[in-house]
C-alpha cells in the first residue's frame, strides 16, 4: 500500500511597533477607540489614504470599513471590520474581510492598536500586524507592512499633542 502525503505551506508573518505620546491613555483612546482615528488618518496622511468611509456600524465591534488608497500606497482598496474594540483594555483589532492584501493571496491580514498607559499624562501606543500567505503567494508577503500604522500613530501623536 502506497501512502500519498501532501503538505502545504502558509507563510505567518507578524510585525509591531510603538510609540510614546504625551496625553493620557484616556485621551488616547478617544482617538484609536472611535471613528476619528479614521477621519485623521484621511485628513493627514493623503500619501496612503484617498478615502475611508464607514459601510456599517457606530464604530464597535462588527463595524466594516472602506479604505480607498492613494495612488502610491501599492493597494487600491480593501474593506475592514473591527472585530474587537475593548473599551477597558484599549485594544482594537481589524481584519481585512475584502479585497487589499486577500487578493494578492493572505489567507488573513489582522491589525491590533492598542493604547498602554505609561504615567499620569502618557500612553505608549502600539500597532501590530499579523498575517498568513497562502503557499503559492509566499513571495508576496514581502508586500506586507506595517508602515502605514506606524504613519497613523505619527499623526495621532501629533494630533494630540498639538490640540
Amino acid at each position: 500500500m502506497q501512502y500519498l502525503h501532501c503538505f502545504t505551506f502558509n507563510m505567518f508573518g507578524t510585525a509591531s511597533d510603538q510609540r510614546e505620546v504625551n496625553v493620557p491613555a484616556s485621551e488616547a483612546w478617544k482617538v484609536y477607540g472611535t471613528l476619528e482615528l479614521g477621519k485623521i488618518a484621511q485628513e493627514t496622511l493623503p500619501q496612503w489614504f484617498q478615502k475611508i468611509e464607514v459601510v456599517e456600524g457606530d464604530g464597535g465591534a462588527g463595524t466594516i470599513i472602506e479604505i480607498i488608497f492613494s495612488s502610491g500606497a501599492g493597494l487600491s482598496s480593501r474593506k475592514e471590520k473591527f472585530t474587537i474594540v475593548d473599551d477597558e483594555r484599549r485594544v482594537k483589532e481589524i481584519d481585512v474581510v475584502e479585497g487589499g492584501y486577500l487578493d494578492m493571496g493572505f489567507k488573513f491580514y489582522r491589525g491590533r492598536l492598542e493604547v498602554i498607559e505609561n504615567e499620569e499624562n502618557s500612553c505608549i501606543t502600539k500597532a501590530t500586524i499579523e498575517y498568513e500567505v497562502e503557499e503559492d503567494f509566499v513571495a508576496n508577503a514581502s508586500f506586507a507592512t506595517i508602515k502605514p500604522l506606524v504613519d497613523i500613530m505619527d499623526a495621532v501623536a501629533n494630533y494630540l499633542e498639538t490640540k
